[in-house]
């Protein structure tokens, strides 16, 4: 098997495989899937001449055989995916290049939706359609799975479950990252990795988006937090074009200079993307064969993760907010009941802005579903906020439920000493990734010594091992006790606290209120035992954020630990108090204005600000004073990398029920929106991907312009058509994949010829400035924001005039 030799020899994949089927006759709008049947013995060649050049592993033609894209007639989802895997395992065995083994891989790339909250596409609909493929692959005979090009780390987990729940085959995964190592919907290296690893893929890395050279600082960060084997596929440089030909700026020996970097950093697994061919795999080869093969190396990381956010549980302590908890809440219990989720989320970003890094959900009550109402909390805070959660259950349904559809690697709350428990939630862990909370308690219950406290977290970590479970994802509680009770409980959990920080070399988590249980005034034991547990290795308290003594305690501990630098963030906070002084800095709770609950997502909360302010405002104040500023607050925050593509979206959703209602509010005519900017947006034909489309077309819509959306897959013929029938001034085109930037290129040349007065604006990874320049755009968006402010400017005397 391939996992045989991977991290252990430099393996060396192919190169861009659309570049070469254009280059042998592949028509724009044409499905190179394909032309596993209607050309296979192109395709076939194709594969033995990567083999041939050096290749050790061959990609199947399969990278969009879904069925999303196949679904008519004319060509079967099965009979593409065997085609492919057929003409790719006899290149294997006819190549010339003996004493080498050679493998083939079942390509698998994105879907081309967003999926939910942010699109339309269900994780588990999603899910579907990779095990579809995953399932077609396997037999067909590929000796591993490569999902690659992702951009999406939900989607990525739903196409890793379908290969590890449908299939034997190891799995490999890279990701597309900008040149900040970003991914779309605002990933960072951290974060994918701790999910990829918890989720137990062989390999990960990165392809496409970028050169050699602009990989080698995302390539850096890799090298840092994962163990697993580093895969890395360039693209030859950037898109340019000579004589109507596309070719890429990076020649062979450019390429595998670069790519010498790249192995002796610490990638084992290298190869290219698009714009490569083989002469840049056999230059590859012939550079890298002969360095040293830097095995990978245990990286001991404890990171919680959500799409968009990592955190290190490590020295500096972490705060985990404990406000969404039914125990002792009166209106929570009552929020659960009558699945008020905007209370949830409300508490959920109040927790934030008060400063929690990781936020508890804890749901459990006796007269609801938990299972359901667990699911739907947890999608519906990760659409407002982009902390990491810790799922916080007793029931195992509802914890696995949570797990499966949750975007990253959570907090698991949580495991303990018991056989019973080690044997249902150990196997959840190996499954889908997390940190867990061991709580140090068996079947004789809680010991009343530290000794004892520790003898069961080393149980707990010795029977996570048989689940191939590191220590680095296991969080000790040795717990809290209240000293109401038990007069010597501080110093019990105290002195468990330091023994399991030195003799386990574990993270440790605890509940730290509980300690002070039946006494009055609790803030003042609360704060001062936090800092007596921090001072002895506590790595996250659970706390309530908001409450001011507990967070004095906590920057104050930071601020004398050497965990501030520069006293930054304490004098941020108290450089204005006096001494003496007794004001209040965690974020107060204040009235919520309708610009505050767009920018935060609270659709309900909108509506309902939104029809106060019918009363009181005209319709066009709403829009001018609210709507407007706070998409524009929202944008900026998206540009500057604060604000996630997820909350972009939602922000949007939320400005998008709020007009909604002020539209239903004067009917009368003064809300005629007939006048609008007309902008009609289309996925170029031959390309399904139509994500990027689909979030353009939100933002306009929230910005007052008429979007014509005329879907994806659209021949240049109706988009010139539509653009003539309707007159529009500007037409925004998307393409992802390379093979059908032809097809962009062709519908500027028709509209340039029939409808003159219309500019263009082109968007997609496969692009930049240049070759949007060269294809005859005359606007290219980096960022769905950079198209809004390009119609903006476009239209500024219209759009002006719809707000006076």
């Amino acid at each position: 098997m391939i996992t045989d030799v991977l991290g252990k020899k430099l393996l060396f994949f192919d190169g861009g495989m659309g570049t070469l089927l254009q280059e042998r006759g592949l028509k724009p709008g044409e499905l190179p899937e394909t032309w596993n049947i209607s050309h296979k013995e192109e395709v076939y060649d194709i594969h033995r001449q990567y083999f041939e050049a050096g290749s050790d592993i061959v990609l199947a033609n399969t990278f969009g055989a879904n069925a999303l894209k196949f679904h008519s007639d004319e060509y079967h989802l099965k009979d593409i995916i065997f085609a492919g895997i057929e003409c790719a395992k006899k290149a294997a065995k006819n190549a010339d290049c003996t004493g080498r083994e050679r493998y083939v891989g079942l390509d698998v790339g994105p879907t081309g939706k967003l999926l939910k909250p942010m699109g339309d596409l269900d994780f588990e609909q999603a899910y579907c359609v990779f095990s579809e493929m995953m399932r077609y692959g396997e037999e067909a005979g590929a000796d591993f799975i490569h999902i690659e090009t992702m951009s999406d780390t939900y989607e990525v987990k739903a196409a890793v479950l379908a290969a590890k729940e449908c299939t034997d085959l190891p799995v490999f995964v890279t990701m597309i990252y900008d040149e900040k190592g970003k991914l779309l919907t605002g990933g960072d290296v951290p974060s994918v990795v701790a999910m990829l690893e918890g989720l137990r893929v062989d390999a990960l890395g990165m392809n496409c988006g970028l050169g050699p050279k602009q990989m080698l600082p995302i390539l850096e960060q890799l090298m840092e937090y994962t163990s697993l084997p580093v895969i890395v596929k360039p693209n030859a440089g950037l898109p340019k074009q000579r004589n109507g030909e596309t070719y890429y700026d990076v020649d062979p020996d450019r390429f595998s200079d670069t790519m010498k970097d790249v192995v002796r950093m610490g990638a084992c697994v290298v190869g290219g993307c698009c714009g490569t061919t083989p002469s840049h795999i056999r230059a590859l080869r012939k550079a890298c064969e002969e360095i040293p093969v830097r095995e990978p190396q245990q990286k001991n990381h404890t990171i919680v993760s959500s799409y968009g956010k990592a955190v290190v549980i490590g020295d500096k302590p972490v705060i985990i907010g404990e406000r969404i908890n039914p125990t002792g809440k009166k209106k929570l219990k009552q929020a659960l009941k009558e699945r008020d989720l905007d209370y949830i989320l409300k508490e959920a970003i109040g927790e934030q802005e008060n400063g929690a890094h990781i936020l508890d959900v804890n749901v459990g009550l006796p007269d609801i579903d938990e299972t359901a109402m667990m699911t739907e909390a947890v999608k519906a805070i990760q659409s407002v906020t982009s902390l990491p959660l810790q799922i916080d259950t007793v029931s195992i349904e509802a914890m696995e439920a949570a797990m499966r559809i949750y975007n990253g690697k959570p907090m698991i709350n949580s495991v303990n000493g018991k056989q019973e428990s080690m044997n249902q939630v150990f196997p959840l862990i190996r499954k889908y990734g997390g940190v867990v909370v061991g709580l140090t308690l068996d079947e004789a219950g809680i010991p009343d010594t530290a000794e004892g406290r520790l003898e069961i977290a080393g149980k707990i970590i010795r029977e996570a091992e048989k689940y191939g479970i590191s220590k680095k994802d296991i969080v000790i509680d040795v717990l809290a006790m209240t000293v109401s009770s038990d007069p010597n409980g501080a110093k019990t959990t105290l002195e468990a606290l330091r023994l399991v920080r030195e003799k386990l070399g574990v993270r440790t988590v605890l509940g730290v209120s509980n300690i002070s249980f039946g006494l009055p005034y609790r803030p003042a034991i609360n704060s001062n035992f936090y800092t007596m547990a921090m001072q002895n290795g506590l790595s996250a308290g659970i706390i309530n954020p908001s409450s001011e003594d507990m967070m004095r305690s906590y920057y104050s501990y930071c601020a004398l630990m050497n965990y501030d630098e520069n006293f930054e963030t304490y004098i941020r906070i108290y450089g204005n108090e006096r001494a003496a002084g007794s004001a209040d800095h965690a974020v107060q709770k204040r009235e919520m204005t309708l610009g505050n609950a767009i920018e935060k997502g609270l659709k309900e909360e909108a509506v309902l600000i939104t029809r106060q302010l019918t009363g009181e405002m005209e319709p066009l104040e709403i829009i001018n004073q609210e709507l407007v500023p706070a998409l524009d607050r929202v944008g900026k925050g998206f540009e500057k990398g604060t604000v996630f593509l997820p909350q972009l979206l939602m922000s949007a959703d939320a400005a998008k029920k709020a007009f909604t209602v002020i539209k239903d509010q004067f009917s009368d005519g003064e809300m005629d929106r007939s006048d609008l900017p007309k902008i009609i947006l289309a996925t170029v034909k031959g390309d399904i991907h139509d994500i990027g489309k689909n979030i353009v077309k939100v933002l306009l819509e929230n910005y007052n312009f008429d979007v014509i959306d005329i879907g994806k897959d659209v021949a240049p013929e109706k988009i010139v058509e539509a653009a003539r029938t309707h007159d529009v001034k500007l037409v925004g085109l998307s393409a992802l994949m390379t093979t059908t930037v032809v097809s962009m290129e062709e519908t500027i040349r028709q509209l340039r010829d029939q409808k003159p007065d219309c500019k263009v604006m082109v968007g997609g990874a496969v692009l930049n400035q240049e070759y949007a320049d060269m294809i005859g755009a005359d606007f290219y968006g980096k960022d769905a924001m950079q198209s809004v402010y390009y119609a903006q400017k476009l239209f500024g005397r219209e759009v002006k005039a719809e707000s006076e």
